[in-house]
């Protein structure tokens, strides 16, 4: 038996047997592994059986999931933008109604559903990109962040940990005023966006605030630098929808002469604590440029193909230097192992050539990389230290039934699903306990419930 032991005098709340578990470079039968003050404090391999007290997870565990990039209300938008056909800007227009009828009470009740549909997928952390501030036609609530709490809230409600990403968001486009469904996202200047994000408050475990840049459309290129400063000041993550769409390059080049990226890069945005989301239709020097500044990229493929947007270089630009993550963005499905599945699937069409990442590379995207984009650089491993945040995927379905143990790994990330989750663990806590939640009843009717809100 190996023993990873635990600092002395450090007192066990909690132990966790695993049949299996993903120990980041292969899959290890037979583990123990000790709780302490929410983090893992001793990893035993070689343990045949539970011991005496220990909860059981059968099947393969894995560190907890990050979805890296989130709109929490446009879940409410799922199969309705399935009609008929579209582009990204028709389905924007459907965006805005939706945002157009939530309140802070609303907005709570569907964001905690949602996250806890999140746990159930396996997912510990989420990074909301929040951009839905104030009241229909831009009133502030009497609390600034009305919005943004009820989000924290909500994400404590469903038991995960949340980067609130507070977006910047003020333009409709270039040298354009933002139109009455956009009222509600600005806050006028970057300026009085810092001063109410800094009222925002975070805690050193389930909450981190971390900024986002909407876009360079949506934040005049005069005023990157303020909110690049404000999260570089407080050494918070920094978030920018890049590149998502031709029509934006389009039209950056016609405002200042320059792909977006390029002008990222201008007004010192670019850097390890930024991440990218999408970077989908780059140049040859936007890639060296997202690589060597070591700028992550988030991919949101179910989203990317939902939308028609396209395939992103993701290859490329993880060889050029750029950390990769994985989110569900607008939720058409909640589902890192679809989304890791994709981007692996999406590269084979696009180059017509198989196996760019292992499973271990897209489980890592899926997990320890994703954390270290929302602030959080020690989670995503089953090492002592690490926070306590477990998910476990059924080895005996009908979709992971039949392959050697061994293959966990490759059976997690190539056949497995969302549904597959049978235990969810955040901080030692036992979020999600044989596939249904702890906190969250009845999370389907939570979700019919606060959709049709939406809709009364």
């Amino acid at each position: 038996m190996q023993l990873t032991t635990r600092p002395a005098g450090t007192p066990v709340t909690a132990t966790y047997w695993m049949s299996h578990a993903w120990l980041g470079t292969h899959v290890e039968p037979g583990v123990a592994l000790d709780v302490a003050g929410g983090r893992i404090a001793g990893v035993r391999t070689g343990v045949e059986l539970p011991p005496p007290g220990a909860v059981a997870l059968r099947g393969l565990t894995l560190p907890g999931l990050a979805n890296t990039h989130s709109h929490a209300f446009h879940r409410a938008l799922r199969s309705t933008v399935q009609v008929g056909s579209g582009t990204f800007w028709t389905w924007r227009d459907l965006m805005y109604r939706a945002a157009s009828r939530l309140t802070p009470d609303t907005y709570y009740d569907l964001a905690r559903a949602t996250y806890a549909e999140m746990a159930l997928a396996g997912i510990t952390a989420v990074g909301e990109f929040h951009y839905l501030h104030h009241a229909p036609g831009g009133t502030p609530y009497d609390n600034p962040n009305a919005m943004g709490e009820a989000l924290i809230a909500a994400a404590a409600g469903a038991g995960i940990r949340i980067t609130l990403l507070d977006t910047a968001y003020l333009a409709a486009g270039f040298g354009q005023k933002p139109t009455r469904h956009q009222l509600r996202f600005s806050d006028t200047t970057a300026d009085a966006w810092a001063e109410r994000a800094s009222l925002l408050k975070g805690d050193d475990g389930q909450t981190l605030i971390g900024a986002a840049i909407h876009s360079v459309r949506a934040v005049p290129a005069g005023e990157l630098a303020t909110v690049t400063r404000w999260a570089q000041e407080r050494e918070a993550p920094l978030h920018v929808h890049l590149s998502e769409q031709t029509a934006e390059n389009d039209a950056c080049i016609a405002a200042h002469g320059r792909t977006p990226t390029r002008l990222l890069a201008d007004h010192g945005v670019l850097g390890p604590r930024t991440t990218g989301i999408h970077n989908t239709h780059l140049t040859a020097e936007d890639i060296e440029l997202l690589g060597s500044s070591r700028t992550g990229t988030c991919m949101c493929p179910t989203t990317e193909r939902d939308l028609a947007d396209g395939i992103g270089p993701a290859a490329a630009l993880q060889r050029a230097g750029s950390p990769l993550s994985l989110g569900s963005d607008s939720h058409a499905v909640i589902d890192l192992f679809e989304e890791a599945r994709a981007m692996e699937l999406d590269e084979r069409l696009r180059t017509h050539a198989r196996g760019h990442w292992t499973a271990a590379a897209l489980l890592r995207a899926a997990s320890a990389d994703g954390h270290a984009a929302l602030g959080r650089p020690d989670a995503g491993t089953l090492e002592p230290g690490a926070p306590a945040d477990l998910t476990t995927v059924a080895l005996d379905s009908v979709r992971t039934a039949g392959p050697a143990p061994r293959l966990a790994a490759e059976v997690a990330v190539f056949a497995a699903s969302a549904a597959d989750v049978r235990h969810t663990v955040v901080a030692g806590r036992h979020i999600v306990r044989d596939g249904h939640h702890t906190l969250v009843e009845d999370v389907p009717q939570a979700l019919t419930s606060a959709i049709a809100a939406l809709h009364a």
